[in-house]
């Protein structure tokens, strides 16, 4: 039979929950990338001086292949005194080489703010950090969603490197199946279908909070 139904039932919670763990590395990795692409727009601006070695360190890590980061932080911070499991090791990987992707679109929303809310923010003598946080910031997001909700997608179908250093992740636990079954239509047919409905549910939620999001700024 090229189908066996009940040899899908069976494997089914198997990889079940080892798209638990893709999910969690998706989103702690996503979390990851948003807030620290975030934090380095926000000093590229605040703090010009940073500008130059940002930008290098951000082409540095968006320049180097994903897959060698993660070797990096799991094989070589351990020489310095820097042990790190598997499943963190990679969740920091996929963060931190999203965050200069992250960081770009960010640098880019606010490239659009016009100049003027930023001198009538200095005219009115508020805080930097106030100015950004209330001002800017809200502004800022919104038209960005869609292209960070890109990321989140991308990112996702990222998650099978981590079985790179051994992280029983839902490709991982895939292989494993079809070495020990050598059946591998059916473990592969599933983890597609997963990846689909993850992304079409993930794309879905961008899209509400993208609508969610321009509601408000209308309001």
């Amino acid at each position: 039979m090229i189908w066996d139904w009940s040899f899908t039932l069976q494997i089914l919670p198997v990889l079940a929950h080892a798209a638990i763990i893709s999910i969690e590395a998706t989103l702690l990795g996503f979390v990851i990338a948003a807030s620290l692409g975030l934090v380095l727009a926000v000093v590229r601006i605040a703090v010009p001086w940073t500008g130059w070695t940002i930008s290098v360190l951000v082409e540095l890590i968006r320049s180097t292949p994903l897959l060698i980061q993660i070797f990096f932080i799991y094989f070589v911070f351990p020489k310095f005194g820097l042990v790190i499991d598997a499943f963190t090791a990679g969740v920091v990987a996929i963060g931190v080489h999203y965050a200069a992707y992250c960081s770009e679109v960010y640098r880019a929303g606010f490239d659009n703010i016009h100049r003027g809310q930023w001198e009538a923010s200095i005219a009115l003598n508020l805080p930097q950090w106030i100015t950004f946080r209330d001002i800017i910031i809200p502004q800022v997001i919104p038209p960005i969603v869609p292209a960070l909700g890109n990321y989140l997608v991308a990112l996702f179908k990222e998650t099978p490197l981590l079985s790179a250093i051994a992280v029983l992740e839902l490709m991982q636990t895939a292989k494993i199946i079809g070495s020990e079954t050598f059946r591998y239509t059916e473990p592969m047919t599933l983890v597609g279908l997963f990846f689909l409905a993850m992304s079409l549910v993930s794309a879905a939620l961008i899209r509400a909070l993208e609508r969610f999001l321009n509601r408000r700024t209308v309001r």
